[in-house]
C-alpha cells in the first residue's frame, strides 16, 4: 500500500484509513436504498486465462453507482439540513442520484446543468422531483454556479465527487465486492473527478491490499490524471469525449486529488476508437447497452490484456445512462 498522508476536507486532514472506516458505515447506512448489484463472470471478453468479472452497477436503480454517494450524503444530513433542501450539479448520473435520493427521503432538491445536458437526462432529472437550474457552458461551472448558490441561500451543497461522504457512499461497491468474490487481482475503474476510484480504491487497501488498483481515463478527457502527475490541481484542456459521465474539470481545492494519488496504482488512458469499441464488444457479447465511461474502463482492460494473464479481474461497469448522441454512434 503506498503512504498514507492527509488530504483535507474542509480543512479537517482526512487520511485513507478514515475514509475506509466511512465507506463501512456507509454500507450500513444506505443497505435500504440502494441495490447490492451482481458480479457476474464475463467469457469472451479476453483470451482464455483471464477471469474477467464485471461488477454491474448498471443495474442500479437510476442506471448508475452515483445513487450510493448521493444516498449516503442525504441520509447523513442533520433534520436543520434536510428541512433546508439540498443542490448539486450534474449533467446526467449524479443529479439523477441526488433526485432519486432526496425524493425517498422526502427534501427538496435543485440541480444545476450546464449548457450541453442531454436533453433525456435533464428530463429524467425532473421526473424524480428536483428543479433543473441551468448554468454555463460546461460541468465545472454549473458546479462553482451551484456551490455559490447554496451558500447564499443556506443549503447543503452535494458534490459529485468532493466530498467525503458521497466518495464513502460510492466506495461501498469495494465491500459488497469483498463478499461476492474470492481475492482480486485487479480492479479497474473509470476516473472522473475521482469520487468512485477514491472510495472503492481507501476500502480496498485495507481489505484487500494485494488488488491492484486500476484508474482509466479517456485521453480526452484526463484532467486528475494530469493533475496527479502533477501534484496539483490543472486547468487541462478537454475535448469531446463518449464518456460523458466523466467529462469536466476538476474544483479547486478537490480532496480526491491527494486521495487517488495513493489509491491508484496504474493508470490506462484509451482513445475514443477504443471507447466505441468496447461498448460494441460488451453489446454484442451480452446484449447490453454501457455507457461511454463504462467502457473506459473495460476498454482499459482490453488494451492492458498482456499484463493481466493468468489473474482474476473485476471491471466496474458504472452506469448505463447513454445519451442520444452517444447512442447513434453505436450504430
Amino acid at each position: 500500500m503506498k503512504q498514507d498522508s492527509q488530504p483535507s476536507y474542509n480543512n479537517v486532514p482526512v487520511s485513507i484509513a478514515t475514509l475506509a472506516q466511512q465507506v463501512t458505515e456507509a454500507a450500513g447506512r444506505i443497505r435500504s436504498a440502494v441495490i447490492e448489484t451482481p458480479v457476474e463472470r464475463v467469457a469472451g471478453l479476453l483470451p482464455d486465462g483471464i477471469e474477467v468479472f464485471f461488477k454491474l452497477e448498471n443495474l442500479q436503480t437510476t442506471g448508475s453507482f452515483k445513487l450510493r454517494g448521493a444516498s449516503n450524503k442525504v441520509l447523513s444530513l442533520s433534520p436543520a439540513e434536510a428541512a433546508a433542501g439540498a443542490i448539486a450539479a450534474s449533467n446526467g448520473n449524479h443529479g439523477l442520484a441526488v433526485a432519486a435520493a432526496a425524493r425517498r427521503a422526502a427534501i427538496a432538491a435543485e440541480v444545476y446543468v450546464s449548457s450541453h445536458v442531454s436533453p433525456s437526462k435533464a428530463r429524467r432529472i425532473e421526473e424524480y422531483g428536483a428543479r433543473i437550474q441551468r448554468a454555463g457552458n460546461d460541468p465545472l461551472e454549473a458546479e462553482l454556479a451551484a456551490r455559490a448558490a447554496a451558500a447564499q441561500q443556506g443549503k447543503v451543497f452535494i458534490s459529485p465527487y468532493n466530498d467525503i461522504q458521497v466518495m464513502a457512499g460510492q466506495g461501498t461497491i469495494a465491500v459488497e465486492l469483498m463478499r461476492q468474490l474470492p481475492p482480486m487481482d485487479a480492479l479497474f475503474v473509470s476516473v472522473g473527478g475521482g469520487g468512485l476510484i477514491g472510495g472503492i480504491g481507501a476500502h480496498v487497501k485495507f481489505a484487500s491490499p494485494q488488488t491492484e488498483m486500476v484508474g482509466c481515463w479517456p485521453q480526452n478527457s484526463r484532467v486528475l490524471h494530469e493533475s496527479i502527475k502533477a501534484g496539483q490541481i490543472l486547468d487541462f484542456p478537454e475535448q469531446p469525449t463518449l464518456s460523458e459521465s466523466t467529462a469536466g474539470g476538476l474544483e479547486p481545492g478537490s480532496v480526491t486529488l491527494d486521495i487517488c494519488s495513493k489509491v491508484i496504482d496504474r493508470s490506462v488512458l484509451v482513445s475514443e476508437e477504443e471507447i466505441l469499441s468496447a461498448m460494441q464488444r460488451v453489446r454484442a457479447l451480452k446484449g447490453w447497452v454501457i455507457e461511454g465511461a463504462a467502457a473506459v474502463a473495460v476498454a482499459a482492460l482490453i488494451k492492458e490484456t498482456e499484463n493481466y494473464r493468468g489473474k482474476r479481474v473485476v471491471v466496474v461497469i458504472c452506469g448505463a445512462n447513454v445519451s442520444e448522441k452517444v447512442l447513434s454512434r453505436l450504430g
